[in-house]
């Protein structure tokens, strides 16, 4: 009796058993024959497999597998692996009923007797199909990211463990810092810094600063694998985990030199912009003082100049006379190099071989110098000609010879020389071309950035005073600009200083046009004439009248232009002489309301400035320099009258 109850207890826990496993409909539970063949199936089983107990039960389990895998033998290698090792597990596809897959994770246990003996196998199957496609999609997307990351050229961006050492590292790492991941991978960021950054525990302080507020940003200086800099933009961002601890760095670095030589590139431009700017402002205001003063010294040289004709010939007051005169005389040099410097001068352009005017120059350079300085030439056999005032050129090269022998009290040498240059894209406000550099060098002490700035400023001078005007560079730079050059300096403290002249080469119908121009000489003396003088300034209107009565010319005065223009109406005349900055009507408007009605009328246009008045054929008037002597005078009305 007492076992007949324990055999009900026992059919009573089988019975439960069964019921538990039936019931469960998220896993496949069922057992195997020991030769593989379905003996139990459950719910399950038959929700995810397709198949009713009727149908699979008897049929062998190889019919889950794929037709590859059971060719390959899975099945039996299945079994045979968890009688031998007592266990199996593994993931795969299986089929359903339908043909349809599923990704299966498989649980085969072996069942054996007291004994030993194998008796069957328990299969447990789940169906993660679900799982498995989740996993593969992100998986999918980190591989799409890695890419991603991988695949950018134009930022290295890599991620740093939580001490900074290199932990990944993507393409455009590579490219911009020459490292391979090999080779960097597992070595600290700071091998991107330049010394003197590592010094300064600047990559120390990229990291506490990006651990404590999440985010550090900046640009600097940073060093790749060949030791050549970069300037670099630079993001790190701090990887927390949920509870906030740091796990490591991403780091987000571009190269953006170019960009910033952009950048430095266009405020230069905007600097010499601003400097063009104000040396044009302070030019057009040196040219109006420049003419203003010419005025005062026509005044004061031509009463002078008639006033040491008709005086006695007394030592004592001609001397006196003479010293006023050469005081005039160096004040009209001056405006000449404030006309220089504002461009505002007259040139007198003729074609020029460089190496043959500095071959004539160099006994009054070394005559300039003194025994401590020598000079050096190096000039080519042959030049191309340009286009400028000798006499000016002279000037500039003496002005700027006596500056590099200034520039060395204690004596030494100055190079002197000449080549010819190609600028395809321009240099320094140069537009492409041809042309010939004049270089003046020497040994001496040199300028810093600041000096060098002003060094072409009108009335700027580094020497003693009393020692220099401050106008010599101006008037270099005026001529090489009025002539299409300019003229460069180069000097820094220590190492001397070199000056270039650059001149345009002159074309060959250029070349032509001047020696054309080119004044003759006139040997007869011109007759007595009946001259218009018209100027808006009573004192050089005075003085012009004057040097031209004692030349014999009979004068009529006007001081405007309409009255002058009366003046023609009324009289018989030779010849006029007019002033070109005049209000209300220029010289050169003057010129032109006189062409009209009296087309043969000769015509002398007295001024300082080099512009050339606008107007059919006005171009072409002949031209008196102010301040101007009488010879000068009298040799212009020779060109015209003769």
């Amino acid at each position: 009796m007492e076992v007949l109850d324990r055999h009900d207890t026992s059919l009573d826990e089988e019975g439960r058993f069964r019921l538990l496993v039936d019931a469960i409909t998220d896993y496949a539970i069922y057992m195997l024959s020991p030769e593989g063949i379905v003996t139990s199936w459950n719910a399950g089983a038959q929700r995810f497999k397709g198949y009713k107990p009727s149908e699979i039960l008897g049929e062998h389990f190889s019919r889950f597998y794929l037709p590859e895998d059971r060719a390959a033998g899975l099945p039996q290698r299945a079994l045979a692996t968890a009688e031998e090792h007592g266990r199996f597990e593994g993931e795969g596809w299986r089929r359903r009923k339908d043909g349809s897959r599923f990704w299966a994770h498989v649980v085969i246990d072996p069942i054996r007797r007291p004994s030993g003996e194998l008796i069957g196998y328990a299969k447990i199957t789940r169906d993660l199909t679900e799982r498995r496609a989740a996993e593969n999609a992100i998986r999918q997307s980190e591989e799409q990211f890695r890419r991603l990351v991988q695949g950018v050229s134009d930022y290295a961006i890599y991620m740093l463990d939580p001490n900074g050492n290199v932990s990944s590292w993507n393409f455009g790492a590579e490219r911009i810092k020459g490292y391979r991941p090999q080779e960097i991978i597992g070595q600290h960021f700071s091998t991107f810094y330049t010394p003197e950054d590592r010094e300064a525990g600047l990559p120390e302080t990229a990291l506490g600063i990006a651990r404590a507020e999440g985010r550090f940003e900046r640009e600097g200086w940073r060093v790749r694998k060949d030791g050549t800099r970069f300037w670099a933009s630079i993001v790190i961002d701090a990887i927390r985990d949920e509870e906030g601890d740091v796990l490591g760095f991403a780091k987000i670095t571009r190269d953006i030199t170019e960009k910033m030589e952009t950048q430095r590139a266009l405020e230069q431009a905007r600097e010499e912009l601003f400097q063009s700017q104000k040396m044009e402002a302070i030019g057009q205001l040196t040219g109006g003082i420049a003419h203003d003063f010419n005025n005062l010294l026509m005044a004061v040289l031509g009463s002078l100049e008639i006033l040491k004709k008709r005086m006695p010939q007394d030592l004592s007051l001609t001397s006196l006379v003479d010293n006023a005169m050469q005081g005039a005389q160096r004040g009209a040099a001056l405006t000449q190099r404030m006309l220089a410097f504002s461009r505002r001068q007259e040139l007198h352009l003729e074609p020029i071989d460089v190496s043959g005017l500095v071959r004539g120059m160099m006994d009054m350079l070394s005559r300039s110098l003194g025994p401590l300085t020598m000079i050096e030439t190096s000039f080519p056999v042959r030049l191309p000609t340009i286009l400028t005032d000798p006499n000016q050129l002279e000037m500039a090269i003496l002005n700027l010879v006596v500056n590099a022998r200034d520039a060395m009290p204690s004596g030494g040498r100055i190079v002197l020389r000449a080549s010819e240059e190609s600028l395809p894209s321009g240099k320094g406000q140069l537009p492409p071309g041809r042309y010939v550099r004049i270089a003046v060098i020497d040994e001496g002490e040199g300028m810093d950035a600041k000096t060098l700035e002003q060094a072409i400023t009108p009335f700027f001078t580094t020497k003693g005073v009393g020692k220099g005007t401050g106008l010599g560079l101006s008037m270099v730079q005026g001529l090489a600009s009025q002539s299409g050059g300019r003229l460069m300096m180069k000097s820094s403290l220590g190492e001397g200083t070199t000056a270039e002249l650059w001149f345009p080469v002159a074309l060959a119908g250029q070349v032509t046009e001047a020696a054309a121009e080119r004044p003759q000489q006139v040997e007869n003396a011109p007759r007595r004439l009946r001259i218009v003088a018209v100027d808006d300034d009573g004192l050089v209107l005075m003085n012009t009248t004057l040097m031209l009565e004692d030349l014999g010319h009979t004068v009529f005065e006007a001081m405007a232009g309409p009255e002058a223009l009366d003046i023609l109406r009324e009289q018989q005349v030779d010849l006029v002489i007019c002033d070109h900055a005049m209000p209300r009507m220029t010289g050169a408007q003057l010129a032109e309301a006189i062409r009209k009605d009296w087309p043969d009328m000769p015509i002398i246009l007295a001024t300082g400035y080099a512009e050339i008045p606008e107007g059919a054929g006005i171009a072409n008037l002949p031209r008196l320099g102010k301040p101007f002597s009488q010879a000068q005078l009298a040799e212009a009305i020779s060109r015209v009258a003769s």
